[in-house]
């Protein structure tokens, strides 16, 4: 079967050699593995060490073919969105052209097989606006990938970024939310990260889509795209728990809450999420939470076994209507590709108008 697979991750080269002749802070540095040390601040810990299999592309590609299945990919930037946000606005912009470019070019060159999710910085909202424009109607990218928050302390429910939450609306292009709150991996320090890559991550990437909820971001971009990965963290499970801070839709129950029309659950479930989920029962209650129309393929590679991934998806025991839906429909709509399926083109007809306008 062909399949869309909407959460892996590849990371450019280039882009990383650029950051390593940077005299200034964050800067990259060869780690000697073939990766990189991403160092945000002088004297301090790296923040990330990335191994080599993060930037070749071809040995990724291949092995997500190991499976039986003819697999695409939609690659976003994982943890990694955190630098744009780091650097001042002008080189934010700088540096979010240079890694667009070179997603789009490798967009190109393998004309359906490989897609891309392109950055932005947002300590700025007019330059933030006008990344978005370049990357999704000059570049053709399918949307921008932001951090959980941004710098060390920016909020993405920032009343200055409404601006760009009104055009990605406009676009129809897709917000991606992936953890990467540097923040909240101080707080979850400790038993050789374990406590954060457990936990941590998938409280990061929550507590950025409910920022989105309960700011009204959501409740006034009513057709804006979000695609929040990990079966959506802990939103499903505590859903009903946040439905009792909206006491203005007649479900509260706590003294304090926010103001919106609607439960927060009825924002939560416009959410797309994937199957990054290594367990049968929590991968079942969220296609049971969001409905199968929801729910779209990922991996999370080189994060996750693909293999394994697989494997807890066959155990869903899903029609086969549902899995053409999730393997390869749902990303085929809700990315704006071309329903011929790969390897032939990028994006199709309808998403070309949607980002001329």
């Amino acid at each position: 079967m062909h399949i869309v697979d909407a959460h892996f991750h590849w990371y450019p080269r280039t882009f990383f050699e650029h950051l390593c002749s940077r005299n200034s802070y964050p800067r990259c540095e060869r780690n000697g593995k073939g990766g990189y040390f991403y160092i945000r601040e002088e004297g301090k810990e790296p923040t990330f060490d990335f191994s080599s299999i993060w930037f070749e592309l071809d040995p990724l590609l291949e092995r997500m073919n190991e499976d039986g299945h003819e697999v695409d990919v939609i690659t976003s930037l994982g943890p990694f969105s955190v630098h744009w946000s780091d650097v001042p606005p002008e080189l934010g912009r700088e540096d979010a052209v240079l890694w667009n470019e070179e997603i789009a070019a490798t967009q190109r060159r393998l004309g359906g097989r490989f897609w891309g999710i392109g950055s932005v910085p947002l300590t700025d909202g007019k330059i933030a606006v006008e990344v978005l424009d370049h990357a999704v109607k000059e570049l053709g990218l399918l949307g921008v990938n932001i951090p959980s928050s941004i710098g060390h302390g920016g909020r993405i429910d920032d009343p200055k970024l409404e601006p760009f939450y009104d055009r990605l609306e406009a676009l129809g292009a897709v917000l991606f939310l992936h953890p990467t709150d540097t923040q909240l991996e101080q707080v979850c320090e400790g038993y050789d990260g374990a406590l954060y890559l457990s936990l941590g991550r998938v409280m990061d990437v929550s507590l950025a889509a409910a920022r989105l909820i309960f700011s009204g971001i959501l409740e006034r971009h009513p057709k804006l795209k979000v695609y929040m990965t990990h079966t959506g963290g802990v939103l499903p499970y505590q859903s009903g728990r946040m439905d009792k801070t909206t006491p203005q839709a007649g479900v509260g129950s706590f003294s304090r809450g926010v103001k919106l029309p609607q439960p927060a659950s009825t924002y939560i479930k416009r959410l797309h999420t994937d199957i990054v989920q290594p367990n049968a029962l929590g991968l079942k209650f969220a296609i049971d939470y969001f409905g199968i129309d929801h729910i779209i393929y990922g991996t999370d590679y080189p994060c996750w076994n693909p293999t394994i991934a697989l494997k807890f998806f066959n155990e869903m025991g899903l029609s086969q209507a549902d899995q053409q839906k999730i393997f390869q429909d749902n990303a085929v709509k809700f990315f704006g590709l071309d329903a011929s399926a790969a390897g032939k083109s990028r994006y199709g007809a309808k998403r070309k108008e949607a980002i001329a306008s």
